[in-house]
């Protein structure tokens, strides 16, 4: 079995730049991760804020050895925003995410991977998008394991890849939930998506945690832990596996997770040492078994064989 690949999915939430230059940093200098995403996903109006430090966090991610991807919007909605995805298409030496259905065929003539905010539900879909040239394909977060099964063993497809980590995408919305919440407009929103870290919790009238907002996106309240089921997605054929980031100590989240892929530790020990951070996160894998997504099925003695 050749060695699993652990990749560092897009920043979702808005960082500050010496937060996002720091993260970078030391993804580059501190971790045994083979890929990093960058770029914006969630809202245009956050690229100015960091689009300036892309060549040099690229340059040295690269020099570390890590491969780059640059993650596109996974919501383009006017001529301008299709300039920009234009612009990126037009990048050389880098490998673009494409999250918008979109967009898709700017990249057809060049290297590319299918980002988890296309519906890649079925085997015809998978194979559409590697005849158009698409590399690799990170599935929707809401797929069973029997579909994630029947993905992985095409042959001679793109490489599959699984978020194992990390709050879910829910939903993508024009409008801005964040600036909604503080009375403001989209268009005079002050940015205030960026006072939560990791998305503002909403709770339902009996204090329920029940989901996350982000700007335009919808995350789920809990976090993916999937680490139960990587084995099983190991021998199914996944190749590669996305940790989503988040403002707790992620090279540590790094370093766990890495030592379940090559089966150094077990996902109870992983458990364990994320506890240890004191960082607040529920946990559930509900998708992955057919169940409602909150549910975590290890909290209920059901392991996956």
């Amino acid at each position: 079995m050749s060695r699993s690949r652990l990749v560092m999915g897009p920043v979702l939430f808005h960082w500050d730049e010496n937060r996002k230059n720091d993260f970078y940093n030391r993804i580059a200098d501190e971790t045994d991760i083979d890929t990093v995403h960058i770029g914006e996903v969630v809202c245009a109006k956050r690229m100015p804020f960091f689009d300036k430090y892309l060549p040099d966090v690229i340059e040295r991610l690269q020099r570390a050895g890590k491969e780059v991807v640059l993650s596109t919007l996974a919501l383009v909605m006017n001529d301008r925003e299709v300039s920009q995805i234009r612009e990126i298409a037009e990048m050389p030496d880098i490998l673009i995410e494409a999250n918008d259905i979109s967009v898709v065929r700017l990249f057809a003539d060049r290297p590319h991977m299918i980002g988890p905010y296309i519906n890649t539900y079925n085997e015809s879909t998978l194979a559409y998008f590697a005849s158009r040239g698409a590399k690799r394909v990170a599935l929707p977060w809401e797929l069973p394991m029997s579909s994630i099964k029947t993905l992985s063993n095409i042959q001679d497809s793109a490489e599959i890849e699984v978020q194992v980590f990390g709050r879910a995408p829910l939903a993508i919305s024009a409008r801005c939930y964040s600036a909604r919440a503080r009375g403001l407009h989209k268009d005079g929103c002050q940015y205030v998506c960026g006072d939560h870290l990791d998305g503002m919790d909403v709770e339902t009238l009996d204090d329920t945690p029940f989901l996350a907002v982000n700007g335009l996106q919808t995350l789920s309240s809990h976090y993916i832990e999937l680490s139960d089921n990587i084995i099983r997605m190991q021998k199914a054929g996944v190749g590669a596996f996305r940790l989503s980031p988040h403002s707790l100590d992620m090279i540590k989240v790094a370093d766990l997770y890495r030592q379940v892929l090559d089966h150094k530790i077990d996902p109870e020990n992983l458990r364990l040492c994320l506890g240890k951070l004191h960082f607040p996160m529920a946990f559930a894998d509900g998708f992955l078994h057919g169940a409602p997504g909150t549910e975590f099925r290890h909290t209920l003695g059901r392991r996956a064989e």
